[in-house]
């Protein structure tokens, strides 16, 4: 490939091998001021306009500033990329970029024998490895014997390739990020033009400082050309073969999110309204959608989860597509209004960007613990469609899923994504426009009821018998006039009502509207029709299972595989999936919530396989627990 990075070292006489692999993974680890999370960004930009499938784990502190140099401190952004389809950001990285001891220490357990390490020894003095329990160095004691290090002065070397610029050490120190950036992106042939258009883009107020990291990238280019340490670059080929035709760009789970809510908007012919309060993980939902007015989207930042909700509900009440943002702890505090949704049945999206609790618990770590908060936290008889993504680019169409269930029945719906798929990223196909769902609905124009007398009225609960949803009324409509609140409506009419009667008839209603929500059935993956296991997933669990999966079936072993998007309500044939199949498992990320729905609805004695460290499954992990399965489903023959 032609590099857009200028040599001024001479070259080589003997040009440098280059290996062809079919898929890496890399960790780029530091401190949570090292600029990790942006270096990994963008080489997933490079790799993703390269042609690769890829998919990416950033994994950070929930301190704006954690401690430098200690190992709660520690900011890592995982790549996995290839030459075909895959599914996770990998189990364990082949190359690992630490920019200090604490980086070192934090990340060197997940190396496999003979991953390379790329260590930044200015920072290996004795008071920072003292800092996180070294008592001698692990570049000297023997202790990095198993792997490939490549001991690189990053700062120093930075620092001597910006002496030209009017720059400190300390902030010429700053790029070691850059530089490390480019000596991967030659160590992987990765393009480089879009990181300097990046970096001037960034920095155009501040051009001597895009200039100077422009410098540090192509500083590490460089180095990597003609250092001895590094004898050989190497080449992941497009993954031509995973990608149908169309237009691709890398996305990730929020933006994909948003997008989604955008294009339902467009696709419904309605105002979006986004009431939100900021939370990790959700915040970027908020500010993606604050970018587009243009598209009729209005944001409201409120005081509080409360605030937030309240606006979003009264803008459904107003006409607009409404969504809230939030996090398992917003949801909390949002629960009282989201029963007030359901009580006057109007569309409302409710998406929970699920983190590790309870409480603050882990704000930047991911789980699937919300699921029965999703389900039963309100008072009351209070059912909700729930709706789960199962990767970053399918937040897009979960998003058109969740607006088509509220709007069509009338109800609030949650969306449950996770800061695993949130804040990672993959290859999304662009869709046509002709491809999106019709969103259009009607609006009561009205009167829609005859009296016995004959005289022509609006009941603002007079249902669809199809949907069992009622009117859409936007207030200011002549003769529309209708009561909303908290309290029972008679049904038909919506007039305040204390009836026993009506009481019962109104809460088996709206549970009837819920349970008709037509969804898919499940379809399960069982090539050949032998399996006995079934392994069934949903949300953010789909990649690692699929992995694993995989896995057990290149060993021989027959595996059948379901992935469920709507868990509220479940699809028609599930109970009778579940029954065809010797053992059930299913892996969560919480403590098994799905697993006990799925007992307590089909009396089917389904096997939980769970975590919450706050980080996603590996393969190796589910493949072991697969075949753990199918050994007792052998026992018991």
């Amino acid at each position: 490939m032609t590099s857009q990075v200028d040599t001024t070292e001479d070259q080589p006489q003997d040009p440098k091998e280059v290996r062809q692999l079919d898929r890496v993974i890399i960790r780029f680890a530091g401190d949570s001021g090292d600029g990790m999370q942006l270096t990994g960004d963008r080489f997933t930009s490079e790799t993703a306009s390269f042609g690769n499938d890829l998919s990416t784990l950033p994994n950070f502190p929930a301190e704006i500033r954690a401690p430098a140099g200690t190992l709660p401190g520690v900011s890592s952004f995982q790549l996995h990329f290839a030459d075909h389809d895959i599914l996770t950001p990998g189990d364990a990285p082949n190359v690992l970029v630490a920019m200090n001891p604490a980086a070192l220490k934090a990340n060197v357990a997940d190396l496999p024998p003979g991953a390379e390490v790329i260590v930044n020894t200015d920072e290996f003095t004795k008071r920072a490895m003292a800092k996180v329990g070294y008592d001698s160095s692990p570049l000297e004691d023997g202790s990095l014997e198993a792997y490939r290090v490549h001991p690189v002065p990053l700062t120093t070397l930075t620092v001597e390739a910006l002496k030209e610029f009017d720059l400190g050490r300390r902030e010429a120190g700053r790029s070691k990020n850059m530089f490390a950036l480019g000596l991967l992106s030659w160590m992987y042939n990765r393009p480089t033009q879009s990181t300097e258009t990046f970096l001037r883009t960034k920095f155009a107020k501040k051009p001597a400082i895009a200039e100077a990291n422009i410098a540090a990238f192509r500083a590490g280019w460089n180095f990597g050309e003609t250092t001895e340490d590094f004898a050989v670059s190497y080449e992941v080929a497009p993954a031509a073969s995973a990608f149908p035709p169309g237009t691709y760009r890398n996305i990730s789970g929020n933006l994909a999110l948003s997008y989604g809510l955008i294009a339902a908007a467009q696709q419904a012919d309605l105002p979006l309204y986004l009431g939100s309060y900021p939370i990790t993980p959700a915040s970027d939902i908020l500010h993606e959608l604050s970018k587009h007015k243009n598209f009729g989207v209005r944001t409201f930042q409120a005081e509080d989860e409360i605030a937030g909700i309240g606006a979003a509900l009264g803008a459904a009440f107003g006409g607009q597509l409404a969504v809230t943002t939030t996090s398992g702890p917003g949801v909390a505090l949002k629960s009282e209004t989201i029963g007030l949704a359901v009580s006057l049945e109007l569309p409302l999206l409710v998406v929970d960007i699920q983190r590790g609790g309870p409480s603050t618990g882990l704000p930047t770590k991911t789980e699937q613990a919300d699921l029965m908060q999703a389900l039963y936290g309100r008072n009351g008889e209070a059912p909700v469609p729930v709706v789960a993504p199962s990767t970053p680019a399918d937040c897009f169409t979960a998003a058109l899923d969740a607006a088509w269930i509220a709007l069509t029945y009338r109800t609030p719906v949650f969306l449950l994504s996770d800061g695993y798929l949130a804040n990672g990223s993959e290859p999304w196909r662009v869709p046509e426009v002709d491809e999106l769902p019709d969103l259009r609905v009607r609006f009561a124009s009205g009167p829609n009821h005859e009296l016995a007398d004959g005289t022509e009225v609006f009941w603002p609960y007079k249902r669809d018998p199809e949907t069992l949803a009622r009117p859409w009324a936007v207030p200011g409509t002549p003769g529309l006039e209708h009561r909303i609140g908290g309290i029972e409506k008679q049904d038909g009419t919506g007039n305040i009502s204390y009836d026993p009667a009506n009481h019962d008839h109104m809460v088996r209603t709206r549970q009837a509207k819920v349970d008709g929500v037509r969804v898919p059935d499940v379809v399960v993956d069982d090539p050949d029709g032998q399996a006995r296991v079934l392994v069934l997933g949903w949300g953010s669990t789909f990649g690692p299972i699929t992995a694993g999966v995989r896995r057990v079936r290149r060993a021989g072993q027959h595996v059948a595989q379901a992935h469920l998007r709507h868990l509220n309500p479940l699809p028609a044939n599930l109970g009778e999936v579940l029954r065809s199949y010797d053992r059930v498992l299913v892996p969560e990320m919480n403590l098994g919530q799905l697993a006990r729905l799925l007992r307590a609805e089909y009396l089917v004695d389904v096997a939980s396989f769970t975590q919450v460290t706050g980080l996603p499954f590996k393969a190796e992990q589910l493949e072991h627990a697969l075949i753990s399965a199918l050994e007792e489903a052998a026992h018991h023959d």
